[in-house]
């Protein structure tokens, strides 16, 4: 039976089935939303997107093999009026930053979902923006803060796996003054005191994840 011309279709990218089941509980009880189809990595939400075409596709970002950011891309190269939410338990401002410029239209906690997804997704689906208030501040916060470059990042996260410098270089084949240099930059940025203080910086603002 076809649905409804007003009927939102929703696909939901998650590798956590409780999730996705309580998502769907959700949507079972508005007039106007359907889940239509399920993915739990990267590659199945891009091949879920192409059979299904939903309107609206929420989808995290750590997802196993294909990550969500990569994901997003990639549905987009092909369907460039992909309406995409991310949903995500990373507040850091980088995450978000990543997500949007990626072409992702909001962005919501997954700690948020029953005061704030439905809403989220009809604002989506409408072709508006939608980014919690307290996720905005911190945006704000950091606008004029200089970001990690990639290579940045790769060295912040082997610093946070406990590689000292020299494995680093050797990680990245790359001298261990680079190294260095590459560390003095990082807790510039970041306002570090210190590597430990950095890595924490790192993980609060979704530069970095465990």
């Amino acid at each position: 039976m076809a649905s409804a011309p007003d009927m939102i279709r929703i696909l939901a990218v998650d590798d956590h089935p409780l999730l996705r089941k309580g998502i769907a509980a959700l949507f079972n009880a508005e007039p106007d939303m359907r889940l239509v189809a399920e993915a739990s990595n990267g590659v199945e939400a891009v091949e879920k997107f192409r059979a299904h075409r939903p309107d609206v596709t929420l989808i995290d970002l750590q997802l196993p093999g294909l990550n969500g950011i990569e994901a997003i891309n990639r549905i987009l190269k092909e369907f460039p009026d992909a309406r995409i939410i991310v949903l995500t338990t990373y507040s850091g401002d980088a995450q978000v930053v990543r997500a949007l410029r990626s072409g992702a239209r909001g962005y919501i906690l997954k700690g948020h979902v029953h005061r704030e997804l439905l809403e989220t997704i009809r604002t989506v689906h409408s072709g508006r923006k939608r980014i919690p208030p307290d996720i905005a501040i911190e945006l704000a916060e950091h606008v004029t803060e200089d970001e990690l470059s990639l290579r940045e990042t790769e060295v912040l996260r082997l610093i946070a796996a406990g590689n000292s410098n020299k494995e680093i270089g050797d990680r990245l084949a790359i001298g261990e003054t680079t190294v260095k240099s590459h560390v003095t930059n990082i807790l510039s940025k970041l306002c570090a005191n210190d590597r430990a203080h950095a890595v924490l910086i790192g993980l609060k603002r979704g530069f970095i994840a465990l």
